[in-house]
């Protein structure tokens, strides 16, 4: 035994001693069992070679090492163990230095990642347990069986190497990140371990499951693995499209600024989207886009959710997902009643990550985040006509349609996306369908598009929707024409100078 995370090893050891076993235990966790009155065995007395070079060399011992890996079915192994005093050590129960936690060149550990692999290869002939979570199940079948099966010690070699495959991965993240490698570094490496098994993936003949990194404990401080705090409060079992839908509509929901804000996401994109001065005003407004397509969709708030907005969510179209930073006193029993297969979660705010990474057939696709959606130091007003007040409304539209897939259009006025146009091959055809969704209701706003206007049949699409300010990244070889279509036509015009592509 030789534990950094002391978690139940009082207990564990107890249990071993108690059927028989003989505990040997390196110094600080022999210690640690001393202080209960537990007889046990301290690793130096054992190799004759106390702990040296500030507590570096400790483990690394042929008495230690040899009793782990030595092949009992060998006649070899066993003359060698006879001549050099080595007597089999049967289970290995080690958990690592926490340099997830606390990284340092100090808890890099050396002995603890030797010691597990050693018992994992030999694991024909030893038992390792490397999570004080699997010590209750161990115990119970070593005081059952007397000792551990054969699949038992496999499946447990598994979890092993897993570990110290993960341990050494987050080891080459901390030394990318000192130097300046951390976002598109010479390697990757992505240990992750199953979170829970899913309802189903994207289609119901399709197995899913989740997975989180190994060796991470997550939450709202891990930008990566916020999802491991959310907690359900009512609802099915989630599936593959619940999950990929409620993180997308999250995302949106925290990019929409500091107001309370409302978010509905189908199929990936959005079909709502609004601010508010209350979560219920801001979430009628983002259902009222698009009601229809809002059925069976994911609900966002970043907000908790009121008495008042869960009666609006009572009354509306089925949300198969509602995810909110908190609930309200009788706010979940209200929903519950009324949308009972309805997944409630609660989560997190989650932190922007650094990267995305992605797989297509062969090869993996990485890249950085882009800069966040409200800088506007790159903004330019191109057309004669200033945008005033508009300008709120157009960095509305301009966030939302960062999370429409391109081409992508989005026609806003007063805080609220009226009208969303995405998927299209072609950015007249985005803007035409943001136009007919809206059906008159963006008169006055704003239209947004993610990528530059090629032409002025796009600028003139969007004037038939009576917008009266169009934002744009700019950069195309048609520029200037556009930019006269948008005089021509009466309109503001802004350039941002940065696309916002998502596919």
């Amino acid at each position: 035994m030789s534990v950094s995370d002391k978690t139940g090893l009082v207990e564990f050891a107890t249990g071993l001693v108690d059927a028989g076993w003989q505990v040997l235990a390196s110094g600080g966790t022999a210690a640690a069992l001393a202080t209960v009155g537990l007889e046990v065995a301290d690793l130096a007395d054992h190799t004759g070679s106390p702990a040296m070079l500030g507590h570096r060399v400790v483990t690394l011992h042929p008495k230690i090492h040899g009793g782990i890996l030595a092949d009992r079915s060998d006649p070899a192994h066993r003359a060698d163990m006879d001549r050099y005093g080595i007597e089999p050590i049967d289970l290995v129960v080690v958990n690592l230095y926490p340099f997830e936690t606390r990284p340092g060149v100090e808890t890099i550990d050396i002995g603890g990642p030797a010691l597990i692999r050693a018992a994992a290869k030999n694991h024909r002939h030893v038992g390792v347990v490397c999570d004080p979570s699997d010590y209750p199940a161990v115990l119970d079948e070593i005081r059952s069986g007397g000792w551990l099966s054969g699949a038992t010690r496999r499946t447990l070699a598994r979890k092993a190497f897993a570990r110290t495959a993960a341990y050494d991965g987050a080891i080459v993240s901390w030394l990318d990140e000192r130097d300046g490698e951390a976002l598109l570094p010479p390697s990757l490496h992505l240990s992750l371990e199953r979170a829970g098994a899913l309802r189903y993936g994207e289609n119901p003949d399709q197995p899913a499951a989740s997975y989180r990194r190994i060796g991470t404990p997550g939450g709202p401080d891990d930008a990566e693995d916020w999802w491991n705090a959310v907690v359900q409060h009512g609802g099915v079992s989630l599936s593959y499209l619940n999950l990929l839908d409620a993180g997308a509509a999250w995302a949106l929901v925290h990019d929409l600024g500091d107001q309370p804000a409302a978010a509905i996401i189908k199929h990936a994109g959005p079909c709502g989207a609004a601010i508010g001065e209350h979560p219920v005003r801001a979430y009628r407004s983002a259902l009222a886009c698009d009601e229809r397509a809002a059925f069976g969709g994911v609900v966002a708030l970043n907000r908790p959710v009121d008495i008042d907005t869960a009666g609006a969510m009572a009354g509306a179209p089925q949300a198969d997902v509602i995810i909110a930073p908190g609930y309200g006193g009788g706010v979940v029993e209200r929903l519950r009643a009324k949308r009972a297969g309805t997944r409630i979660l609660e989560a997190p705010t989650p932190r922007r990550p650094t990267r995305t990474v992605r797989r297509i057939e062969g090869v993996w696709l990485v890249q950085g985040v882009p800069p966040e959606l409200w800088d506007r130091s790159g903004w330019r007003v191109v057309s004669r006509r200033d945008p005033g007040h508009l300008v709120e409304d157009a960095a509305f539209a301009w966030r939302v349609a960062a999370h429409v897939a391109s081409n992508a259009a989005v026609l806003a006025r007063s805080g609220t996306a009226w009208g969303i146009g995405g998927g299209q091959q072609d950015r007249v055809g985005a803007v035409e369908i943001a136009v007919g969704k809206a059906s008159g209701r963006a008169a006055g706003g704003v239209c947004a598009s993610d990528g530059f206007f090629p032409f002025p049949d796009g600028i003139e699409a969007a004037a038939a929707g009576g917008v009266e300010l169009i934002i744009q990244p700019g950069g195309s070889v048609n520029d200037r024409a556009v930019v006269e279509a948008a005089d021509r036509l009466g309109l503001s015009m802004i350039f941002t100078g940065q696309r916002r592509f998502r596919h």
